[in-house]
């Protein structure tokens, strides 16, 4: 039954979702924001949450079950919500355990396994790299020999780049899985393809995308994670060839993998011409992706998401606000600096500078392509000279 004022409850293993706290709470709605101790003193908009509880470890079993059991003996949660990916599998666990709609625990999957994420983009026909299984040893042998190196070692749950190892040889392979011991099945071995990378933000609404932003990296991110660098994108061309065959497949990924509601965060390469699929996940870009989105489109990929959360819980019609198609780019890298200044960066174009300890990072906006393009093509080497930071890759997320 639709509620008036729906109450959301919110995960965060990691401090994100801040506009989607905002956002969910202007539009309305009771936020409950369910978090870890260690996140206790970070700047949450506590003005736009009704209640916060926190706990060691949102991943522990069936601590997390029986905490979110125990609040719902006095509250009537409405929607779940995952801001973090890492809580996307027990936010959709304990949909199933509450009896709330959203994401199953299948569709979940979709969006967080690897392997699981290629096995239905090759079922939904997506041009994907080849791969295997990390499972049966004469698998990998086979694989190996027919697909040439160089071959990518993914975890299966690991976010963006972390934990991904690039080989050349197959006797490079067997060492990492005697490292990996009990833990190598939850990897895949597959194909390393160069070339340009491209990622889609799209809002989706009763299965159907109802906004998309293409946009191009400027190094792919596994280059830039594992060999340090100054991480860039910019919105890609409207009306050119390369986003109307991006937007065609994302809107086949979405339809195959079974989101009803929500906002997704896809990557594609273009390898000699074509477009294949990498990942995707059910959530919003990181590294300031949503300012990059906002500054070009009047649309923050944060705020969407809360409003079709809260008009889903009313029983109303999401509805998009007013659209720009102007220009934006956004580059951002670690500081040597705690707290980088960069006031030295001032033109008008600038319109959002991170924010954030040990970063340096901004966004530039314009009516016109070649202009954004002008100003990351200067501020690249800048960025680099100025602030850069190097520190060796991660291969799980911090706690």
């Amino acid at each position: 039954m639709p509620a008036e004022r729906p109450t959301l409850l919110c995960l965060a293993s990691y401090f994100k979702g801040e506009r989607f706290l905002e956002a969910a709470h202007r539009a309305g709605a009771r936020v409950v924001l369910l978090t870890r101790e260690k996140l206790a003193g970070e700047p949450w908009p506590m003005d736009h949450v009704a209640e916060r509880f926190l706990l060691p470890d949102l991943r522990r079993q069936p601590d997390v079950t029986h905490a979110v059991s125990y609040l719902a003996r006095t509250r009537r949660f409405d929607r779940l919500v995952a801001l973090d990916e890492y809580d996307t599998p027990t936010a959709a666990s304990l949909r199933a355990h509450l009896g709330l709609p959203g994401p199953d625990e299948s569709t979940a999957r979709r969006f967080r396994d690897k392997l699981t994420m290629r096995l239905a983009a090759r079922d939904a026909g997506l041009p994907e790299p080849a791969f295997v299984p990390v499972l049966n040893h004469d698998d990998l042998r086979a694989f190996m020999d027919a697909v040439p190196p160089p071959w990518v070692l993914k975890p299966r749950a690991e976010a963006s780049a972390m934990g991904i190892r690039k080989l050349t040889h197959p006797d490079a392979l067997w060492p990492l899985l005697d490292e990996l011991g009990d833990r190598q099945s939850y990897h895949l071995l597959e194909q390393f393809l160069p070339g340009e990378v491209f990622h889609i933000d799209a809002v989706v609404w009763d299965g159907k995308v109802v906004f998309a932003a293409v946009q191009q990296y400027g190094e792919p991110p596994l280059d830039v994670y594992q060999g340090g660098g100054v991480f860039l994108s910019r919105t890609v061309p409207y009306d050119t060839p390369e986003a109307a065959e991006l937007l065609r497949l994302n809107c086949d990924l979405v339809a195959a993998f079974g989101l009803r509601h929500g906002v997704i965060h896809a990557e594609f390469i273009r390898n000699d011409g074509r477009f294949y699929f990498l990942e995707v996940a059910a959530r919003v870009g990181g590294a300031g992706i949503d300012r990059l989105i906002e500054a070009a489109t009047g649309l923050n990929p944060w705020e969407a998401w809360a409003h079709v959360e809260v008009a889903r819980a009313r029983g109303e019609t999401y509805r998009l606000p007013p659209l720009r198609r102007d220009y934006a780019g956004l580059i951002v890298c670690l500081s040597r600096q705690p707290w980088p200044d960069l006031s030295v960066y001032d033109d008008p174009e600038i319109v959002w500078r991170l924010h954030k300890k040990h970063h340096a990072g901004l966004v530039v906006a314009a009516p016109e392509h070649a202009r954004v393009e002008a100003l990351l093509h200067a501020y690249a080497p800048r960025f680099a000279r100025d602030f850069l930071a190097r520190h060796p890759p991660l291969d799980t997320a911090p706690e």
